[in-house]
């Protein structure tokens, strides 16, 4: 592991987003255990994920499982059956067994929150995952015709821009949720997919008055998107997270792709970020290093 010395000095660490991004944070600053805290976009209407939200309602469960079993370094049997994904052609099959196990908790009327760390203690997972939401909710995106859709996949698939977005049904963000960022000292938002995985969650009014309330450095870790926000440069979604939450939060940024940092008024660290045997996924001692060299600067 690189040398990590001014992460290993913070007391407590959140990162917000969704899907393998995060999941990869999550990996990669495991050895904060306890100090370290993952609140997961709660949007999700694809795959497995999906199938179960149309069958049988609730939150979307499959990003929190995907972070879940990426934090532990080392696969066991209880999370190799955590990841388990039916084959064949019947109705389970393309199912992940850790999504129906969390599905069933939840149909017990145990809080998501709750769920959650029933099967952290059954993973011996020392971080916190937290659900943004425990109450079921989309993404929605008006369009710039005026037009609204819903649903991350339908957003995903767009050829353009939303002029905004929005949840559906309104519900209250997680109370550890917004006990987290209050007490953090440092923020991560993201990698990951700009407007499924980090926005949905700072959508939330009382998550927008605990970022505005926070005293921690904010950091933004920029990704290479393959949806509608590609459009979006850098300067762009540091924008938009300003103006959704309404106040400029964002305090540095890291990018694998040079830019005027003039133009942006924050720290700005220009890092190779991704891994080279799977270029579109983070490496995690890059990561790290990256992080720890902004803190560094953020001083």
């Amino acid at each position: 592991m690189p040398n990590n010395s001014s992460l290993k000095q913070v007391k407590h660490l959140v990162a917000i987003g969704g899907g393998h991004g995060l999941g990869r944070v999550m990996s990669a600053l495991s050895f904060l255990k306890e100090q370290l805290t993952g609140i997961v976009a709660t949007t999700d209407n694809g795959g497995s994920t999906g199938r179960i939200r149309h069958d049988h309602g609730g939150i979307a469960w499959g990003d929190l499982r995907n972070c879940l079993t990426q934090i532990i370094a080392t696969p066991t049997t209880a999370s190799a059956v955590f990841e388990y994904r039916f084959s064949g052609t019947g109705e389970l099959a393309g199912h992940n067994l850790g999504n129906l196990i969390l599905k069933a908790l939840e149909d017990m009327q145990i809080r998501p929150t709750d769920a959650i760390n029933l099967i952290r203690n059954f993973l011996r997972v020392k971080s916190f995952l937290l659900p943004m939401s425990d109450e079921p909710v989309h993404l929605g995106a008006t369009l710039p015709s005026g037009e609204n859709i819903l649903g991350e996949v339908a957003i995903d698939n767009l050829q353009q821009l939303p002029a905004r977005l929005f949840l559906y049904p309104n519900v209250n963000a997680s109370p550890e949720a917004i006990q987290a960022i209050l007490q953090a000292d440092v923020i991560l938002l993201g990698p990951g997919s700009f407007l499924t995985s980090i926005m949905p969650t700072l959508l939330l009014p009382e998550i927008i008055q605990a970022l505005k309330q926070t005293s921690a450095h904010i950091i933004f870790i920029d990704n290479v998107e393959h949806s509608p926000a590609a459009h979006l440069s850098l300067h762009d979604r540091i924008q938009w997270i300003n103006q959704t939450v309404g106040e400029n939060i964002v305090d540095g940024a890291i990018t694998p792709v040079p830019i005027d940092e003039t133009a942006l008024n924050i720290k700005l660290l220009v890092r190779k970020l991704n891994a080279d045997d799977v270029t579109y996924r983070h490496d995690r001692d890059l990561l790290c290093s990256a992080i720890n060299d902004m803190l560094v600067a953020l001083r």
